[in-house]
């Protein structure tokens, strides 16, 4: 049985040669999990689920792009994935911008008429040890990741708001994000 990643590439190989069948595979693997993402963000359905939509319309257009050297394909997904959901948070902030939002908000229930419960579990999984690492990072570290991956603010408006400098912001989203790789990538060790 192939595993997931080499699953994964050879979606997306397919779907480079245009094979929509390949498409709505990788659909049905990573949409509830990018919509989820999509939701603790946006806090709407509705912009959520374009989200999703635009992520794999762009997944269509840019395939072939995908480069195996730089990561897998679920870190390439869910890096389309933030900048799409950055894209939108920066227009509701621009539209509304008393409405704020955090990483304490409600536990994402992904809608969907066919439920996979294997899937979900999973989902609820990968959820868990995020948050989990996520609170085990310093203070200062946590705080700029929140911000920037929940609050779509960039590294300025980070320094803007909270005082710190720019440089100092910089390196604690790089500090957090090594540190969260590290936690996560020795949890799939044992």
């Amino acid at each position: 049985m192939e595993s997931l990643p080499t699953a994964d590439v050879s979606l997306l190989t397919k779907i480079a040669q245009r094979d929509q069948s390949a498409l709505s595979a990788l659909y049905d693997r990573y949409a509830k999990i990018i919509y989820a993402i999509a939701f603790k963000s946006l806090q709407s359905v509705e912009e959520s689920e374009e989200v999703v939509l635009d992520v794999f319309a762009q997944v269509w257009r840019i395939a072939e792009r995908y480069d195996t050297q730089k990561g897998r394909v679920d870190t390439w997904l869910f890096t389309l994935a933030r900048s799409r959901i950055l894209d939108r948070l920066r227009k509701l902030q621009r539209t509304s911008p008393a409405n704020t939002l955090s990483m304490d908000a409600a536990e994402i229930q992904p809608k969907a008429d066919n439920v996979n419960l294997f899937e979900e579990v999973v989902i609820a999984e990968r959820r868990s040890r995020v948050m989990t690492a996520i609170k085990n990072l310093p203070t200062e570290q946590k705080l700029v990741i929140e911000l920037a991956y929940y609050q779509g603010l960039t590294q300025s408006q980070i320094a803007t708001k909270t005082g710190i400098s720019l440089g100092t912001v910089k390196t604690r989203i790089r500090l957090g994000l090594n540190k969260l790789k590290s936690i996560l990538n020795s949890e799939q060790d044992w």
